[in-house]
């Protein structure tokens, strides 16, 4: 019965080919448009990733990582008081205008670190040393930042290079590899002090507080302590992460413009398929008719179509994934678009492709069972 099912499925090649290309047209979309969107949600939580904390507390009106109210610098001291708070220790971000030796101008995201512990400091240094930063007017920069302030020819910077931020000259000391952010301007690191001077000046400088907790103690259960004795709120990672990603849901058009062009391939890839699967039965009828007339039942014939339709659905899927792939390993070294393909994604295509390979042959089904097998003989 297998071999019969891919003889006929096979026998019409143009049905095949119209069927496979409507696949795996529809698995590259859905693929490549979901990998996309994930990639955008991972962006908007880069300053998230790039800092190694397990607590972060802010101003009970900050929502997501990217909007910072002012804290006072008296907060760090309370944050400090809370039991089994282990260390808390301060972390400035603002997004500042910087100037490249040759000249050119460039926002990027100025992030102050602890002068005493670093706490917050990139999880990976490619180039140069943390300790580095302990001198006056020093950074470390993000590839992105390299690439950018070394843009035109003979204005490369290396370590020990200078350029401005604020009209104040910064020392490169090393170079660190980030999660590019949503705005994709670089990253760029120093000690809070340090920061201090390159920002403009506010009443307010503080935008985070990164505390850790006891190791026997749940991040959980900490922040919740220093969110009901401070009055801050206080997010562990995991919850920071989340409520960045529901505030872009909330508060941006990504989702639904991502969303809709999903549904929509979906949608194309039901009716091409369906309408192509229907056809396809239409012209075979005959050849379903005699097999009906030689005994298969109704049962039999419906467990052809499956094979038919799963056939090409499996090979559709294969080679959508495997093109979507193809695409976000060929944008890895540019960087952009995002591009990040979780294993969850991939099962959620596949049950897209087999929703749309059994509304295939639903819709076949019904004009196999209502066949009449005398009517083989008639025509």
């Amino acid at each position: 019965m297998f071999r019969i099912a891919l003889k006929m499925l096979f026998g019409d090649r143009t049905k095949c080919i119209i069927l496979l290309s409507a696949l795996t047209f529809s698995s590259l979309l859905m693929t490549e448009q979901s990998a996309i969107f994930c990639g955008l949600m991972r962006w908007s939580t880069a300053l998230l990733q790039n800092s190694n904390a397990k607590i972060w507390v802010v101003d009970p009106q900050v929502e997501q990582i990217n909007e910072t109210t002012p804290l006072r610098d008296i907060d760090l001291q309370r944050v400090r008081s809370v039991k089994h708070v282990k260390w808390a220790m301060p972390l400035s971000w603002t997004i500042i205008q910087a100037k490249a030796k040759s000249g050119e101008f460039l926002q990027i995201q100025l992030i102050g670190l602890d002068s005493s512990t670093l706490a917050g400091a990139p999880r990976n240094l490619l180039e140069g040393s943390l300790l580095s930063l302990l001198q006056p007017k020093t950074v470390i920069i993000d590839q992105l930042a390299l690439e950018r302030l070394s843009k035109r020819k003979n204005s490369s910077i290396d370590l020990g290079d200078v350029f401005e931020i604020n009209d104040i000259e910064a020392r490169v000391v090393g170079v660190c590899k980030t999660q590019r952010h949503f705005f994709n301007y670089p990253f760029v690191y120093t000690t809070y002090p340090n920061s201090l001077q390159y920002r403009p000046k506010q009443r307010r400088m503080l935008n985070f507080i990164i505390a850790e907790p006891h190791e026997d103690i749940s991040p959980k259960v900490v922040a919740e302590q220093i969110q009901k004795e401070t009055g801050l709120k206080a997010f562990t990672e995991r919850d920071f992460f989340w409520s960045t990603i529901w505030w872009v849901f909330e508060n941006t058009g990504i989702p639904i413009a991502i969303g809709t062009t999903i549904i929509l391939v979906f949608l194309v890839g039901l009716c091409v398929s369906g309408q192509t699967f229907y056809s396809f039965v239409v012209e075979n009828i005959a050849h379903f008719g005699i097999l009906k007339a030689m005994g298969l039942s109704n049962k039999k014939l419906i467990h052809i179509l499956l094979i038919q339709a799963f056939s090409v659905g499996l090979a559709g899927y294969g080679m959508g994934i495997g093109l979507a792939s193809l695409f976000g390993w060929s944008v890895l070294y540019k960087g952009f678009p995002p591009f990040y393909l979780p294993y969850e994604l991939l099962f959620i295509v596949f049950a897209s492709i087999v929703s749309i390979c059994l509304f295939s042959v639903l819709l076949a089904a019904r004009k196999i069972t209502s066949y009449e097998p005398g009517e083989v003989f008639k025509q």
